[in-house]
């Protein structure tokens, strides 16, 4: 029996997957989780995409965490992230251990994050470290001030409090801006590791035109497009792509197209002639090809593998 291929979970049906006393929330934008062991989390267990951000703050326990076919893993004092359009999967877990499980997760609409009184060119100028490694360790003052944070959070979301709304809104701006320290401080130890210097400004650039690719990467897999879309040429966009990345803005495309297309071969049953009509190629040839080129394998034998 195949499993079905990774679907896109409203923050509604997010909410349905845990206890009412679990689940705090404003309105279906916003919400906080205590998270335990449920078998509604075995909806977890197959391929899925939340139209928004999650944030998951891992108290005890431990969880395999694939996103985008990269395996992590979320241990006790970590913080794993993911943003809108990742495809996210939870593959693995202890059972003999689950009832020490425990995580507090905030979700988000990418409507609601919108809206927050947030810098996230500067917050996202680093963000490529979320590509790359969506989870950090957090230092025991870090870990301290986030469990303040997510239990002020769940106490502002269950009281009668006027300006509600308003009160939970600006904390977690401030709660990003924490995140953001984190990941600085991740990127600056990394940097110094490696001899490396801090980012530029070429990053902002490069984390919209991530944001881009991952919404149009069906529909589009020219540079051209992507660069229209930022008010950008092709050529200072290409430019920008490979300052901030090491990789050329062609690569980032395809590799968004690839993850898609290996999604849909090993996890559904749909014929391949869908799989190249989804994905906007001319031909069955022409997709052929690109797959085998990256791969080194037919669509074919990378489904039967």
């Amino acid at each position: 029996m195949t499993t079905p291929a990774a679907h896109t979970v409203s923050m509604a049906q997010f909410r349905q997957l845990f206890p009412v006393t679990d689940c705090i929330n404003v309105g279906d934008e916003v919400c906080v989780i205590d998270m335990k062991y449920e078998k509604s989390l075995e909806i977890l267990r197959h391929p899925c995409r939340f139209d928004g951000f999650l944030v998951f703050f891992c108290i005890s326990g431990r969880l395999k965490m694939t996103i985008n076919l990269t395996d992590f893993d979320v241990v006790e004092d970590s913080l794993f992230v993911t943003i809108p359009g990742n495809i996210i999967m939870v593959s693995e877990f202890d059972e003999s251990a689950r009832d020490s499980l425990h995580f507090i997760v905030m979700a988000m609409t990418r409507e609601y994050m919108s809206g927050l009184k947030v810098n996230m060119p500067q917050l996202l100028s680093r963000g490529i470290t979320l590509l790359n490694n969506p989870c950090f360790t957090l230092t025991g003052e870090e870990k301290n001030v986030a469990k303040k944070y997510l239990e002020l959070a769940s106490d502002i979301l269950r009281s009668n409090l006027m300006y509600k709304r308003e009160c939970i809104s600006f904390l977690i701006s401030s709660l990003f801006y924490l995140a953001g320290g984190v990941i600085e401080r991740t990127v600056d130890n990394a940097a110094k590791a490696s001899g490396g210097t801090k980012a530029d400004r070429s990053k902002e650039v490069f984390i919209k035109f991530i944001e881009a690719i991952s919404e149009y990467h069906t529909v589009e897999r020219g540079v051209a497009f992507y660069a229209d879309k930022l008010c950008l040429t092709p050529k200072y966009l290409s430019k920008l792509v490979k300052a901030a990345s090491g990789h050329s803005a062609p690569d980032w495309i395809d590799s968004y197209v690839l993850l898609e297309a290996k999604n849909m071969l090993r996890y559904s049953g749909m014929p391949i002639k869908e799989i190249v009509s989804r994905l906007n190629f001319p031909n069955p040839s022409t997709f052929h090809k690109f797959f085998k080129l990256k791969t080194g394998l037919t669509p074919l034998q990378y489904r039967k593998m």
